[in-house]
């Protein structure tokens, strides 16, 4: 029997390969013999740019940038020379890793270091840039990288430079004379659009910070920011899919970029030859700290999951914490907690690592 664990992440425990290796631990000590293959996975959140990495050959590299409120940090990204191919996150500039609790502030974090990620993959030759949006603290719809990309936003001749909010008063966007930027991908694992009760601001806003009395404040903005675009460029793609992403950066990536939203667990599968894996596997385990409804828009098991039935192949989950909902569980032929009755969730996460262990053994036992 060969046996593929392609996992996500479980947030804030253990990163996608620690998530594979103890679900491997614990299958070994039941099934010695059993052949594992391990392929860690990601979906366009955090962790997609070093999944790619260390499915193929390549370099990290750093380069200058600047955090959402403006301190200079040095960020790096997966580079991969044979293709020419830059795999970034978003996160490593604009994420919420970078501000502490007190810090944030979604009116005046911005996305200007993902634009100076960008010029530094595009100044190295990069044919291609894959970028991830996950875990962002912003929500300016892409303003921010716009400008370090040298895009001029005008309201009554003055420039607009400060908070999200100022572009309500927005009047005409001038373009970079000798801008020329690669081909970019945009992974994202949700499917918001950038406006309205589904949109960037209102779904994505509070966990960043945003307050209720703020909300109309940022959706006017963004409305503006989407109408001068429209009038400017000739397109729109506020309703597109995944426009809302990483507070509107998706928006933002097509309107300013040119760029393409993929949903990120497709653009990891083909980086790491998922489906030539699956095909070789007799039984599938995937898993992420959270399985919900969430899971169903575009998350790894989601994905692993639909592959593998597609397949032919059976396929099993080891999670954080699983909700009771029934269209989510049935796609897998049987899903594992970490959770005990009892358990905090602080020390599900602390324990991650020995939980998955306990479980991959008791799967390993219904194989």
């Amino acid at each position: 029997m060969k046996i593929l664990i392609a996992p996500d992440k479980f947030k804030g425990a253990l990163n996608a390969h620690e998530v594979a290796e103890n679900i491997a631990k614990g299958l070994r000590d039941v099934l010695p013999d059993t052949k594992i293959d391990i392929v860690p996975m990601a979906d366009g959140g955090e962790g997609t740019a070093e999944v790619i990495c260390g499915a193929q050959a390549c370099t990290w590299l750093q380069c200058k940038a600047h955090d959402p409120l403006g301190r200079e940090i040095g960020a790096r990204y997966a580079w991969i020379e044979d293709a020419k191919l830059a795999v970034m996150e978003m996160s490593e500039a604009a994420g919420m890793r970078r501000l502490t609790q007190s810090e944030r502030d979604p009116l005046q974090a911005n996305t200007f270091g993902i634009g100076e990620m960008i010029l530094d993959a595009a100044n190295r030759g990069a044919n291609e840039i894959i970028i991830g949006l996950g875990g962002s603290a912003t929500n300016d719809g892409g303003f921010g990288m716009a400008r370090a990309l040298g895009f001029r936003f005008l309201a009554h001749e003055h420039e607009l430079r400060g908070a999200v909010t100022e572009l309500a008063g927005l009047e005409r966007i001038q373009k970079p004379k000798d801008l020329i930027l690669p081909k970019i991908i945009a992974a994202v694992d949700v499917k918001n659009p950038l406006l309205g009760k589904n949109g960037a601001t209102r779904v994505f806003g509070p966990q960043k910070g945003v307050t209720k009395d703020q909300i109309d404040k940022l959706e006017r903005a963004l409305t503006r920011l989407a109408d001068v675009v429209a009038e400017e460029f000739g397109f729109d793609y506020r309703d597109k899919a995944g426009a809302g992403a990483a507070g509107g950066l998706g928006f933002g990536l097509m309107s300013f970029c040119g760029a393409k939203i993929r949903p990120g667990f497709d653009v990891v599968a083909e980086a790491v030859g998922l489906e030539a894996k699956i095909k070789d596997a007799d039984v599938v385990i995937t898993g992420e700290g959270s399985l919900d409804r969430q899971t169903l828009e575009g998350k790894t098991p989601a994905g692993v999951a639909r592959l593998a039935r597609q397949l032919g192949k059976r396929v099993f989950a080891i999670v954080g914490r699983a909700s009771t909902d029934r269209e989510v569980r049935e796609i897998f032929d049987g899903v594992s907690e970490n959770t005990r009755p009892g358990m905090s969730r602080e020390e599900n996460m602390k324990r991650a690592a020995e939980l998955l262990r306990e479980n991959a053994r008791g799967l390993a036992y219904d194989l």
